[in-house]
């Protein structure tokens, strides 16, 4: 079963830290069931195994704005009853969370961050039940706040961060962080930052030579405005491992938005750094794990709550990533774009990206992925709504010599019964090709569940 020890010793560490005050904030939560059928739940090209799954679950998100406390939550919690006894139940936890008390106003702040996700524990294998395991990067520290003036601040941030993995045990660390940022406010809307940043990083289950130390400094530019957003970051990177070999790299992330009518909606965002695994979850915490077919944002798929480049698990519960959990530095170089339109009844949505990862010790994982995603819905009726979707994804490893092409249809129609009921039935098709032996299978799966809504 998966487990999520660590996820809950963080929640409790989190409540912990935080002071005798009132939790006055809004909680938001569903509860949902259904039963999931798949002709071949282990994903086998030769073996099909015929399984039912009965999936309840729960989603909530938590948000607090006080003067002392502040706090957003966002999680889902599911448990997975295989009925034909082919695979172990499994509870899974997906979850983002940020909580800061604010010690001493304007001057010292204690700040927790939670992400916890399920991962894969080959990345080469297909997404079966038992190839998957429950990751979680725990982050937490003071914040010394100072202020330069009405128009410039500066802070310093000490910052523990835990990284731990159920099975791949690659993959757990201790990390210490000590960072310091100079802010100037160039008017409402627009901002400048200078950071440089310091970071330990030890491996608890590899040699002393895998630790190293990690050196950033860059510049950070957003511009808020009511129809357009914009967040730069450049800079670089340099990394100092114990065996006494040091790399350097540009350091780049952005993210541009714009809303040019009320009906359509195009985001871009890109990256180019280098990274492992925990350090890409930390610094993008809306992608729960690194790799080039991090689940999106936008829920395309009804099957997985997060849609996007890689499979997800059936139901309206939690996807499943595709990250490679482990211990390894990559430079990682990504861009993917966003174009949503919604009209009274027709909703579009379509999100190409493109990526590739380049490993500095061990190159098997080295790859090269594009992928495409299409969503459409239309409401038949004020309570009716009918959807599809369509994923393709091409990765190549090219140190493996392997190519593997994947392609995923599906439609869902929904029925609200009323404010806090509705239904979903659900069906999907995915298919494979593959180079490697035995990576190759066709799916075909159907669904149908029931949601509360508070």
């Amino acid at each position: 079963m998966l487990t999520s020890t660590t996820l809950a010793r963080a929640i409790a560490l989190g409540l912990a830290a935080v002071p005798a005050c009132s939790l006055a904030g809004t909680l938001d939560y569903t509860l949902y069931a259904g039963l999931e059928h798949s002709n071949n739940i282990a994903l086998s090209s030769d073996r099909p195994l015929s399984e039912n799954v009965l999936t309840p679950g729960a989603t909530f998100q938590f948000n607090q704005l006080g003067s002392t406390f502040q706090a957003n939550v966002l999680g889902t919690v599911e448990y997975r009853k295989y009925l034909e006894g082919h695979f172990d139940p499994q509870t899974q936890t997906q979850m983002g969370a940020q909580a800061n008390w604010t010690v001493l106003p304007q001057r010292l702040d204690f700040s927790v961050e939670d992400y916890a996700g399920v991962q894969p524990v080959d990345q080469l294998s297909a997404d079966s039940p038992d190839n998957r395991q429950q990751t979680n990067v725990l982050v937490l520290g003071p914040t010394l706040r100072m202020r330069f003036g009405d128009a410039a601040r500066g802070q310093l941030e000490l910052r523990y961060i835990n990284s731990y993995a159920s099975k791949v045990d690659q993959f757990d660390s201790s990390r210490g962080m000590a960072a310091f940022r100079l802010y100037r406010d160039l008017g409402p809307t627009d901002q400048v930052s200078g950071n440089v940043e310091f970071q330990r990083v030890d491996f608890t289950h590899q040699p002393d030579g895998a630790n190293y130390d990690r050196k950033e400094a860059f510049v950070r530019y957003t511009r808020k405005l009511p129809h357009f957003d914009a967040d730069v970051l450049l800079g670089g990177t340099r990394l100092s491992f114990d065996q006494g070999r040091s790399v350097s790299a540009p350091l780049v992330r952005l993210r541009v938005g714009w809303q040019p009518t009320l009906r359509n909606a195009v985001s871009l965002a890109g990256t180019w750094q280098y990274a492992d695994a925990a350090q890409d979850i930390i610094t993008t915490p809306g992608v729960y794990g690194a790799g080039l077919q991090a689940d999106r944002a936008e829920a395309i798929d009804p099957f997985a709550n997060t849609g996007g480049l890689g499979r997800g698990a059936t139901g309206n519960g939690i996807g499943v990533g595709s990250a490679v959990i482990g211990s390894q530095v990559y430079r990682e170089r990504r861009v993917e774009a966003n174009w949503n339109w919604r009209g009274d009844r027709l909703t579009v949505t379509v999100s190409p990206a493109i990526g590739k990862l380049a490993y500095l010790d061990d190159p098997t994982f080295d790859q090269t992925a594009r992928g495409l995603s299409v969503g459409m819905g239309y409401r038949m009726t004020p309570t009716l709504t009918l959807s599809g979707f369509g994923t393709y994804e091409h990765v190549d490893y090219r140190t493996l010599d392997r190519s593997d092409h994947t392609t995923r249809l599906g439609l869902d129609l929904a029925k609200e019964i009323n404010r806090h009921w509705s239904w979903h039935i659900s069906v999907a098709r995915e298919r494979r090709s593959s180079d490697a032996a035995a990576q190759s299978y066709r799916e075909a799966e159907c669904f149908v569940g029931v949601v509360y809504r508070r």
